[in-house]
């Protein structure tokens, strides 16, 4: 009898789910695994006919492409600076904002407010302050510092990018941090200021290891976000000056749809940086689980 009842839970389950199954088969596994073959092919997303090439597009990208190589140390620069900050950032806010009474969801909202807005208007917000405020401001003698070629020296735009970045994605992971430290329990912390710690051991040795499980997920999705950048550095520079700035992402787009249009090659490039990502997720993911506390 419950042998049956639970057979006939999971059928009304599954009929529920099925449209949604279906709709992410349709346009999600099923064009990753046409993505996957054509990998291995020389079609031009045009042509009909087209060759089986073997490893060959995934050889040259990773031996002879120039380009995608650069753009790989690139990526792996913006996501170090990115992953790193924006949870220094968002941890420090989240502490500042936890111990606000009166103020608090103020903060919240003005800090939280950046992440409302696409990644793609943020960048032409920011092109815009880029190249006419801070222009403006850098009239004041004070303020001189900020006359730099923020969007058309290598250098500059590198930070220019990390900056959009940051002020669209701080927010975000503010808002789990500060979910996190309101459910570490206070008597813990009144325990350890009784025995002698201060503030910071307090912190350190009582309240950061409690929140670990938010660091998992917050470097989980800075990670993910971070590797799969596109919209900010598209809309901010395009990739430039020269392709100074290109990440993997930008690379497999130019090559698929804007100058080359060889599509089994750029999904061969996708192939590589989905891997690239499942390798270094599930790294990030087993170190940092083995530090996280049950409550």
């Amino acid at each position: 009898m419950i042998k049956k009842n639970k057979r006939k839970e999971w059928k009304v389950l599954l009929l529920f789910l099925l449209p949604s199954l279906i709709f992410y088969a349709l346009f999600m596994v099923v064009p990753v695994i046409m993505g996957m073959s054509y990998s291995f092919t020389d079609w031009n997303g045009l042509n009909p006919d087209y060759q089986f090439v073997g490893l060959k597009n995934f050889v040259d990208a990773l031996t002879r492409d120039k380009y995608f190589l650069d753009s790989m140390k690139f990526t792996i620069k913006y996501v170090v600076v990115m992953v790193t900050l924006t949870n220094v950032i968002g941890l420090l806010l989240a502490v500042f904002i936890d111990k606000r009474i009166k103020t608090k969801n103020m903060f919240r909202t003005i800090f939280f407010l950046p992440n409302m807005i696409s990644f793609i208007i943020g960048a032409y917000i920011w092109q815009f302050i880029f190249r006419k405020v801070l222009g403006e401001l850098a009239r004041h003698n004070l303020l001189g510092f900020l006359d730099q070629p923020w969007l058309g020296n290598p250098n500059f735009s590198f930070w220019a990018i990390v900056m959009m970045s940051l002020w669209t994605s701080v927010g975000y992971v503010m808002v789990i941090y500060i979910a996190a430290l309101q459910g570490v329990p206070a008597e813990y912390k009144e325990a350890a200021k009784v025995d002698g710690a201060s503030g910071l051991q307090v912190f350190f040795k009582v309240t950061l290891p409690m929140i670990m499980h938010a660091v998992s997920i917050n470097l989980f999705l800075m990670l993910n976000n971070s590797f799969k950048a596109f919209d900010q550095i598209y809309g901010l520079t395009g990739g430039g000056p020269g392709r100074s700035t290109q990440v993997m992402s930008l690379n497999v787009y130019e090559e698929a749809f804007s100058s080359y249009y060889r599509y089994g090659y750029a999904n061969a490039k996708a192939i590589i940086l989905f891997l690239f990502v499942l390798v270094i997720t599930l790294i990030q993911l087993k170190f940092t689980r083995r530090k996280e506390i049950k409550v």
